[in-house]
């Protein structure tokens, strides 16, 4: 049985009477269609629909899991501690913990719905990781998916759900009501206006550096995030992508020609031209 050790993860586990409806007032997730062995992306926006914090969202027994980065998790707790006011909930901290990826079916393991959606069989399994370990196959099969992680593919709140396909990978919620920032996202699906969007990018040679350009005629239209090899993935704006194809236009990675694609599990196509007057 293949499997990985993730390092530097953290879990903030939220418990009590209240738990679950705190929580689903807040996050992106709508934690109604959550199993009991199933792990759904999840957010925290800002106010103004961006991310703010990114987590895995699992339930442990009578209680809700935000498996996040060490990062992210002391600033997440505080931030739930300010939403908690007088709820009967109880926030506790995990930091580092330990987090196994295995990629076939395994008792106790949570089936991460993301690698789900793009055809792909991989757990996660709680508190029973020995050693962090080497990660690149699961980030080859990250990179394959179109899946993307805040730190090597976005900055939290720079982005948006929909512009790492949370709209499309079970992260976001459009009938469960009312959580921050959801107004701005509903308002993108509604009205059509997500205009970033995760590709997967592949080149003949070995692609540059994560955070490299990715130009059109000189133009910006998005920057490398993770990479191995001749493959990698980017956050782009999907119309000047879409036009450069189009046209037959390079896409260029530095001075590397590369190839950029929008996940087929996603159902999404490239614009066939640029919208001038969003650039």
């Amino acid at each position: 049985m293949l499997s990985v050790s993730l390092p530097d993860r953290a879990v903030v586990t939220v418990s009590g009477q209240d738990a679950e409806d705190f929580l689903q007032a807040l996050i992106t997730t709508d934690l109604d269609q959550l199993t009991e062995t199933e792990a759904l992306p999840g957010a925290l926006l800002t106010p103004q629909g961006k991310i703010m914090f990114d987590f895995m969202v699992t339930r442990d027994e009578a209680a809700i899991r935000l498996e996040t980065t060490m990062d992210q998790a002391e600033a997440l707790l505080k931030r739930l501690t300010m939403y908690k006011l007088r709820a009967p909930v109880t926030l506790s901290l995990i930091s580092p913990a330990s987090v196994e990826i295995v990629f076939s079916e395994i008792a106790g393991g949570y089936r991460d719905a993301r690698f789900a959606k793009a055809g792909h069989t991989v757990y996660r399994v709680y508190g029973a990781a020995t050693d962090p370990t080497g990660t690149e196959d699961y980030d080859r099969l990250r990179i394959a998916g179109g899946i993307a992680i805040s730190g090597a593919d976005y900055a939290l709140q720079d982005a948006f759900p929909h512009d790492v396909l949370m709209d499309k990978n079970g992260g976001l919620s459009f009938k469960k009501g009312c959580y921050v920032g959801q107004e701005v996202v509903s308002r993108m699906q509604h009205r059509g206006t997500a205009r970033r969007r995760v590709v997967t990018v592949t080149a003949d040679s070995a692609l540059p550096e994560t955070g490299t350009p990715l130009t059109v005629n000189g133009r910006l239209i998005g920057s490398l995030g993770s990479v191995i090899g001749t493959s990698g993935l980017a956050i782009v704006r999907t119309d000047k992508a879409g036009a450069a194809i189009a046209a037959g236009e390079p896409i260029l990675a530095g001075d590397i020609v590369v190839i950029l694609a929008l996940p087929a599990w996603t159902g999404l196509e490239f614009p066939a031209q640029a919208d001038e007057a969003s650039a």
